[in-house]
């Protein structure tokens, strides 16, 4: 199988180093960021305007290794859990997602709300987010996770996944 990914754009966010930033979109709430297409990406955006969410889907640049098991930020009890039960960067292939607020798109640059990614990161694709295709009601199950919203907006890294 050849997997082919290209880097379409380029996320330039206040965050320039992985200690001490917020852990999750909810912990970065408030922040704003743009991301800077490639010119030959800039059609692509028509029409992206009109929606309030979208999804990007990006690169942990920064992360240089993967682990099978971790022990989450919000994890109250510091159990060690399987990669795929948890939102760490430390996964095989470093592929992060992540629902955001749009608020404009103007030619090449879109500006978001609500990302807690570090500078530079590379974005694979961006996708809009449509009420009537993603929205789920009734989650009554979320795992080993426990914190509450205000928990999580509280949140910050340590060095456990540099």
């Amino acid at each position: 199988m050849n997997i082919n990914l290209t880097q379409i754009a380029t996320i330039q966010s206040p965050f320039c180093n992985l200690e001490n930033m917020p852990i999750q979109p909810k912990g970065a709430k408030n922040t704003f960021v743009t991301i800077e297409f490639k010119k030959e990406y800039q059609d692509g955006l028509k029409d992206l305007d009109g929606f309030s969410h979208i999804y990007l889907i990006y690169y942990f640049h920064k992360v240089s290794n993967h682990q099978l098991t971790v022990v989450p930020f919000n994890d109250e009890n510091n159990t060690p859990r399987g990669i795929f039960s948890t939102r760490t960067p430390l996964h095989p292939n470093k592929i992060g997602l992540s629902i955001v607020e749009l608020i404009s798109v103007e030619q090449n640059i879109v500006t978001i709300k609500g990302i807690d990614v570090l500078d530079g990161t590379p974005l694979l694709d961006i996708k809009p987010y449509i009420e009537n295709f993603d929205k789920i009601d009734g989650i009554t199950k979320s795992g080993w996770m426990k914190a509450t919203i205000d928990d999580v907006e509280m949140k910050r890294s340590d060095n456990r996944f540099i």
